[in-house]
């Protein structure tokens, strides 16, 4: 048996058919396009938007942190193409797992499901987290219980996180409806802070716009330097274009996740027209929306004075206007949620997607027969994210997520110019334009990106990598669907002829 195997194109698609010939668990077709752009700017625009804004732009960009979110769009954007055309030709739970799963082989199938659970996961804790500091903000709750510094357990981060994973379990129609109408409040925000911040901007605020490049202060030295910096043994510096990189990096935390879309393949109904739509109109909206809120902000107050929590509400006050500040924050929490929501349904739908190839216990991947969703393994992954929220201050992870997405990127973009060499003959309702140019462009660039990450956030990366080999090889090598086939069709040995 090799690791290299893969399931076939046809295997794929059945199990997406109502009426496939197996008894293979399936999900139920309810999701339209503005469904799945709804479930797409639900998890983009969040934590980027809310927090990251500030951080990068006071240690890394300062109002460059303007180009390094254009950068990151445009990264995103050539996955989303390579996403677009995969998801429109096998359209099935899973996305970048059974993409690869039906081009690369087995192994590398398992790397990238491995690899998105650990996104999704940490995604989903970090910002029930956040979630929970901005409520407590809001409403003057104790920081003991719902705060991040000096809290043992986060009541808040885990009671938002159980909740949501009911709303996500009971179904995918009520996580939609929900997921709708937290973003139409965020997005009615972040136009507002466009509108309403063009009135407080300084011309001052933004000169000059890539600040010179400077050494690091303390503790940007050793296995917390960019990777690209430790290999040429380059010193350690901010700020200049290599901060603007760096700052990309990070950022792109705030576009990962626009994937969840592709995962609700299997219950879109009509995959092939709906899930370009969702994946591009996501990434449209969300990058317009970054590039006019973070120019906003940098505007509004000098990079140096930008607040790291909260960087939009904070800038509204700073200028005197409270009252906005209010709503911002109110926006945040909405906005928030709505991220933790489709975190939780798109990892459920990977697990499932992984338990029902068997490369995971199959028994957890059962539908509930009148919801329609993946109860076992979505209760299991609510169960488990709430834990990691509640018990642990997960901010100094977010690289994790980052770097977790951009290897899913890189194995989509070259899966598609394998299945074109592979499947010349499949539908392919979307194509990705300059194949295979471009998909070679989305690689490097986020492989380019991956290298602007630290060294530290590499090996945290390789270690839940090595973690993922030891199950694998330890349960699924042998034990997933494939694998049983192949045994079942094996030759027997005879039976030795007595003389």
């Amino acid at each position: 048996m090799s690791v290299l195997r893969t399931k076939p194109i046809k295997d794929v698609l059945a199990q997406g058919e109502a009426d496939g010939a197996d008894e293979r668990p399936r999900l139920r077709r309810r999701l339209g396009a503005l469904d799945l752009t709804g479930f797409g700017i639900g998890i983009v625009i969040g934590t980027g938007i809310f927090t990251l804004t500030g951080i990068e732009a006071r240690d890394n960009a300062g109002p460059g942190v303007v180009i390094s979110f254009a950068i990151g769009g445009v990264v995103a954007l050539l996955a989303a193409l390579c996403y677009a055309e995969l998801a429109s030709s096998v359209p099935t739970a899973g996305s970048a797992y059974t993409y690869a799963y039906a081009t690369m082989g087995e192994i590398v199938a398992w790397i990238i499901g491995w690899d998105l659970l650990l996104e999704f996961a940490l995604g989903a804790a970090v910002v029930a987290r956040g979630w929970s500091g901005y409520l407590a903000e809001l409403f003057n709750l104790p920081t003991a219980w719902f705060g991040e510094e000096g809290s043992v357990v986060n009541l808040g981060a885990i009671a938002i996180v159980l909740v949501l994973g009911v709303i996500g379990i009971v179904g995918i129609r009520e996580s939609a409806r929900v997921t709708n109408l937290l973003v139409l409040v965020k997005v009615a925000i972040c136009v507002f802070v466009v509108v309403a911040g063009l009135f407080f901007v300084k011309a001052a605020n933004l000169t000059p716009f890539i600040p010179p490049a400077e050494p690091a202060s303390g503790g940007e030295d050793g296995i917390r330097q960019p990777v690209t910096q430790a290999l040429f043994g380059l010193e350690p510096s901010v700020f200049g274009f290599v901060g603007v990189l760096s700052a990309a990096a990070v950022v792109f935390f705030a576009y990962t996740g626009f994937e969840a879309v592709a995962n609700l393949g299997e219950e879109t109904r009509k995959p092939r027209r709906d899930l370009p739509l969702g994946l591009l109109g996501t990434l449209l909206v969300s990058t317009v929306l970054y590039i006019g809120v973070s120019l906003v902000v940098v505007g509004m107050v000098p990079y140096t004075e930008i607040d790291r929590g909260a960087p939009i509400a904070a800038a509204f006050t700073s200028v005197g206007a409270g009252w906005a500040a209010t709503l911002v924050s109110i926006a945040a929490v909405a906005g928030l949620t709505s991220v933790i929501l489709v975190d939780l349904v798109a990892m459920g739908r990977i697990g499932f997607a992984i338990s029902r190839d068997g490369l995971i216990p199959p028994s957890i991947a059962k539908v509930h027969p009148r919801w329609g969703t993946p109860y076992r393994i979505s209760g299991i992954m609510t169960i488990g994210v709430a834990l990691l929220a509640g018990l642990l201050p997960l901010s100094a992870l977010a690289d994790l997520v980052s770097i977790g997405a951009l290897c899913a990127f890189v194995l989509v973009s070259v899966a598609v110019p394998i299945l074109r060499r592979t499947r010349p003959d499949l539908e392919r309702p979307f194509r990705v334009p300059f194949s295979p140019v471009l998909p070679i462009v989305s690689a490097l660039a986020c492989l380019y990106l991956m290298l602007n990450l630290s060294v530290e956030t590499w090996l945290r990366f390789l270690a839940w990598m090595l973690v993922g080999g030891l199950i694998y090889f330890g349960y699924g090598y042998r034990r997933n669907r494939l694998a049983v086939r192949e045994a079942s069709r094996a030759p027997q040995p005879r039976e030795p002829v007595g003389s």
